[in-house]
């Protein structure tokens, strides 16, 4: 039972990166990277919120539900330290976005954030 703190905090970090991703997907500053997702988007901006919000529910409550167990604990980790992550990323759209980065960082911070997922993954 501990771990409902850490899980509903995952789900709200899922919930602020659909927002987001909505935000700027369409004012035009991003664009989806999973492809599913993109085809949702593609379809509407409730479908692609009801999919994304279904999954952090079902992932919310499967944590929760198997919260005693070690890989649950693990997944819980990794899943927080992903979206923390992303709402890094999600952070520098917003600054470039108002204007506050230059396109130079940009194409740096690019490069970063993909030699640091190739090495991970």
């Amino acid at each position: 039972m501990y771990l409902l703190r850490p899980i509903v905090l995952l789900f709200l970090l899922n919930f602020f990166d659909a927002v987001l991703t909505l935000f700027w997907v369409r004012n035009g500053f991003a664009s989806e990277g999973n492809h599913l997702m993109a085809r949702l988007l593609d379809i509407g901006d409730f479908p692609f919120l009801a999919v994304k919000l279904a999954v952090g529910f079902i992932t919310a409550f499967v944590l929760w539900r198997w919260s005693e167990r070690k890989m649950a604990k693990i997944g819980l980790t990794l899943a927080l330290t992903v979206y923390v992550g992303l709402m890094g990323v999600h952070f520098v759209t917003g600054l470039s976005a108002a204007g506050l980065i230059s396109q130079g960082f940009i194409d740096r911070f690019s490069i970063l954030t993909k030699s640091v997922l190739a090495f991970a993954f």
